[in-house]
């Protein structure tokens, strides 16, 4: 691809996730979503007609087939990402998979070994570890300003009605709290701590048999620890705190998407750094699928594909010591 060419997004699940994430392009120079594809024609048409897209699919399978489009960016429910994902990139489609980036530790490694074994660039919309906060907070850390990272603590929470016709209840759609907001405080320990050695999990169950309430402690062989909660039955501040050995970093609520950082050292006061999002903070991780499919590079450094199959498998593995065992679904058409 010419290094200043327009990267050309399809649009695949437009809901409520998509409709925010579009409206970010503007901030994104260089790339462009042209259309939107869904299993219903009219739900597609509506979507495209409210954000500005060129044209609309009303099957995944031709937005895949498209030949003017570069990267799919794909929001429908957890469990049909893996077979959209795999499908596109069988097609030579670039993908942007929002998290989860699937159902299943089976599934997540099936995409990861299509975008390799085809050489197309693949990575989860984790945009999250592309704030300019987080990435501030991640610098200072690598310059020592905290020591050594020996501890985290992480909590995302929602007070969510019970209603089992919602998603986020529906144990077929990949409901739970754990992949709807468990990804996050598990990414963010994963990112500033690495993959846990061991794990520990306390929680409650939905009627429907979805998460309704986790708490995660993870472990790693030299001590250093994180402790982390995800609810659907409660609000939580949606705090994140980093300690280290010469001081700690806080990124206040909601820490997934923060506009600021505070850091801490003993002997000394608080100093803040602010880093505000563009827009409403995703064209960050647009900006570095679209920088990554120019240069041809087939993965992120930010979001590489083994963070996320680590990740993966932390929540699946939570997920069923609770006696949940989410499903691909490969019903779906494409």
């Amino acid at each position: 691809m010419e290094p200043d060419a327009d990267v050309r997004w399809g649009i695949v699940g437009p809901g409520r996730i998509a409709a925010k994430v579009v409206e970010d392009f503007t901030y994104a120079p260089g790339s462009v979503a042209v259309a939107a594809a869904s299993r219903s024609l009219d739900r597609a048409r509506a979507f495209g007609d409210a954000h500005g897209l060129e044209r609309a699919y009303g099957s995944y399978a031709e937005i895949i087939a498209a030949p003017d489009i570069d990267v799919l960016y794909i929001a429908t429910p957890h469990p049909q990402h893996k077979k959209i994902a795999v499908a596109a990139l069988q097609a030579g489609k670039a993908v942007l998979v929002e998290k989860t980036f699937a159902a299943t530790v089976t599934g997540a490694e099936q995409i990861v070994t299509t975008a390799q074994g085809n050489g197309v660039f693949a990575m989860e919309a984790m945009w999250t570890r592309f704030q300019p906060a987080v990435v501030a907070a991640r610098a200072l850390i690598e310059d020592g300003a905290i020591g050594e990272v020996r501890q985290l603590q992480a909590d995302l929470g929602v007070d969510r009605p019970y209603d089992e016709t919602d998603r986020l209840f529906d144990p077929a759609q990949g409901g739970g709290a754990l992949l709807d907001l468990g990804v996050y405080v598990v990414s963010i320990a994963h990112y500033f701590l690495g993959v846990p050695d061991r794990l520990e999990v306390t929680g409650s169950l939905a009627p429907t048999g979805v998460e309704w309430e986790v708490g995660l402690l993870l472990g790693y062989a030299d001590g250093r620890t994180a402790t982390l909660l995800g609810s659907l039955r409660h609000h939580t501040p949606g705090a994140c705190r980093i300690f280290g050995t010469k001081g700690w970093i806080e990124i206040p609520p909601r820490f997934h998407h923060p506009d600021r950082i505070v850091l801490h050292r003993p002997g000394a006061e608080p100093e803040e750094l602010v880093r505000p999002p563009q827009g409403a903070g995703y064209c960050h991780e647009l900006v570095e699928v679209a920088e990554c499919v120019r240069a041809g590079r087939t993965e992120s450094s930010v979001m590489p594909l083994a963070d996320t199959l680590a990740v993966q498998r932390t929540l699946n593995d939570a997920a069923e010591r609770l006696g949940v065992f989410h499903q691909e679904d490969d019903s779906v058409e494409v």
